[in-house]
């Protein structure tokens, strides 16, 4: 089902729709690859959803970065990098990957639906989930699950506070995506309506040469550079946390463009594997010449932001990677893992409902776990097993068979 990034590998006929069933005055873009072409964008999906529940783990065991709950551990250096490193990398790409799937399947759907059914849409399948956490799902989670609300006034007491006080504003969790995405979307609707409506079939263009992509990762690096000024790593603004936010743009724009112009298809895979290795083994080098020459711990703020220059490696270093791997994933995943057998659709179907519901579950696991005096990685590697497989059967057998869930998940 259509959610918030992408329908399970459409099918011919779907693709072809929009040429006959596109808005009013709007000539819709041509028909993307065919159908078998896109399942490897369903499968990038669910496992994109899975680093994220491994993200948040990871978290819950290193202490680097915000998360409901922690597990205060004295980490050797060998442990604390090895956390670093992992957590650097896959924020560098893993949400930033899915805005791009997401911007991917944005022009269509406004073609096909026009402006007003195409926010009406957004608003259900984006919307709806963000109120679900926002109402329900982080009140519950913040005070019977992680223990982080008073709990001596009792549930209720608390979460009238909650509400009339404004404070579910910031009760987004993870899915502030859903609702950074809708104002993406919104945004993209009020760019159609200034701009010329599409009157002739766009013609597939060439995938951007290497200086194209060296300078957007040059671009994307210094506008990192210059929104962690005011917005360093670490601060958020009702859960936002724009530090991140110019790579999140780029991905989502990209994204749009790689529908209009077919560059999923064109993206030839001797580029995909140049850039795959640069991501890694570049994204490695400035990582290690960060650690070497950036100071360490003694200058630890200089990396998230204001005016250092290692704040702007560690944003060249999120570019990098997070190009460089994006790319790399698309072109592994297209020539690899473009099929969907019984358990890939299983992770298919279920993955948005295990993003929405995963944040107890994983709060349950790791609190169960705190008894258990074994290594912090040993700790993040079981606990996010336990949570992909409890995640994965509880959104299959409970929450996506209940009554009107099932619509928005």
């Amino acid at each position: 089902m259509d959610t918030f990034l992408t329908p399970a590998a459409p099918t011919a006929a779907t693709q072809a729709a929009p040429a006959a069933q596109s808005a009013p005055g709007v000539q819709a873009a041509p028909a993307r690859p065919a159908a078998a072409r896109l399942i490897f964008i369903d499968n990038i999906r669910w496992v994109m959803i899975m680093l994220v529940l491994s993200m948040h783990a990871a978290v819950t065991y290193s202490g680097h970065g915000s998360w409901y709950v922690t597990e205060p551990a004295k980490l050797g250096i060998l442990q604390d990098l090895t956390f670093l490193t992992y957590q650097e990398f896959l924020q560098s790409f893993f949400m930033g990957f899915l805005f791009f799937l997401a911007g991917y399947f944005v022009p269509g759907a406004y073609d096909k639906k026009g402006a007003a059914h195409f926010l009406r849409d957004r608003a259900y399948r984006l919307g709806l989930p963000a109120l679900l956490f926002m109402l329900v799902i982080q009140p519950l989670t913040c005070y019977y699950v992680a223990g982080v609300w008073d709990t001596t006034a009792g549930f209720f007491p608390d979460y009238q506070h909650y509400i009339l006080h404004g404070r579910f504003l910031s009760g987004t969790g993870p899915l502030w995506f859903c609702v950074a995405l809708l104002f993406f979307s919104t945004a993209y609707a009020g760019w159609r309506s200034l701009v010329p409506p599409v009157t002739r079939l766009a013609r597939a263009k060439a995938f951007p040469r290497t200086a194209v992509l060296i300078s957007l990762i040059g671009l994307t690096a210094i506008a990192t550079f210059l929104v962690r000024v005011s917005w360093p790593m670490g601060t958020s603004f009702y859960n936002m946390q724009f530090c991140y936010f110019a790579e999140y743009i780029v991905f989502f724009v990209a994204g749009t463009l790689a529908y209009r112009n077919g560059w999923l298809a064109l993206l030839p895979a001797a580029t995909s594997r140049r850039w795959g290795v640069a991501g890694v083994f570049g994204g490695l080098i400035v990582w290690l010449l960060l650690i070497a020459f950036g100071g360490g711990v003694k200058n630890g703020a200089f990396y998230n932001g204001s005016w250092h220059w290692q704040s702007l490696g560690m944003s060249l270093l999120d570019a990098l990677a997070g190009i460089g791997i994006s790319l790399g994933l698309l072109g592994l995943f297209r020539a690899r893992f473009n099929r969907q057998g019984r358990w890939a659709n299983f992770f298919s179907d279920n993955a948005f409902a295990v993003y929405v519901f995963h944040t107890p579950i994983l709060i349950a696991i790791t609190v169960g776990m705190t008894g258990l005096h074994w290594l912090p990685l040993l700790k993040f590697v079981v606990a996010t097993v336990l949570c992909i497989v409890a995640s994965f059967v509880l959104s299959s057998g409970i929450f996506r068979r209940i009554p009107g869930l099932k619509k928005i998940l």
